[in-house]
């Protein structure tokens, strides 16, 4: 929650004054459109990733059952689903080039499909899986955050290939780094996420000890031991 609410306090308030010369996103030229929709999936982003949190929030949910539903359709119906939606018209604009355009597209599409899939689930009362379609979606609103630490850290190991790789262009050199953030981000995430998932699975915990243990000979007690 902390990380969100620091990465939340640094990208937000430059949207809330609504004037596009401090967007951190250059609007398309001659796209009235992109500016207003940038500000509104900034700002449903916002609500997801704030009520995404009380979503995975384990003793709020266990203590506040009432305000875990609450919370769970503000995020949907208030965050992801709007979000998403509009992140696909943001994503298609971008400036950043066809890799970050595609990666940008499949996410927003990722993070609408997973979402549906875990409101569905709650609503046919299937709740072990609404908790696993649910931390999926939580994983994808927060891609945005490690997508900017991974696009630094891309932009400092390939600096040194300014003037061969990139042939001393910067701008190829950001994109390439902006490409790395926005594909790498939601997979790692994606991939953590189900790691957990699978090892709090309902006996996940005998089937590791049983493979650890598995080939270990069984001590039989000296006075149980087979007469014959």
């Amino acid at each position: 929650m902390t990380v969100a609410a620091l990465f939340l306090a640094f990208s937000v308030p430059p949207y809330l004054t609504f004037d596009p010369a401090r967007s951190r996103l250059e609007p398309p030229e001659g796209d009235d459109l992109y500016y207003p929709l940038l500000v509104a999936h900034v700002l449903f982003g916002a609500v997801a990733m704030v009520t995404a949190c009380f979503q995975v929030w384990p003793s709020f949910r266990a203590s506040h059952p009432r305000g875990h539903r609450l919370t769970g359709r503000v995020y949907v119906f208030a965050g992801a689903l709007p979000a998403g939606v509009l992140g696909l018209y943001i994503g298609w604009h971008t400036a950043g080039g066809p890799s970050v355009r595609v990666a940008n597209l499949v996410g927003s599409a990722l993070w609408l499909a997973v979402t549906v899939a875990g409101l569905r689930m709650a609503r046919q009362r299937r709740f072990g899986d609404h908790r696993r379609w649910m931390s999926r979606s939580f994983a994808l609103s927060m891609s945005i955050v490690l997508s900017r630490v991974v696009t630094i850290v891309a932009t400092i190991v390939l600096t040194p290939q300014l003037d061969t790789t990139f042939q001393g262009s910067p701008e190829l050199l950001r994109h390439s780094s902006a490409s790395i953030g926005v594909w790498l981000s939601p997979l790692l995430l994606l991939l953590v996420t189900d790691w957990v998932l699978e090892r709090r699975k309902p006996g996940a915990a005998a089937r590791r000890r049983h493979d650890r243990d598995g080939d270990r000979p069984v001590a039989v007690p000296s006075g149980h031991l087979p007469r014959g």
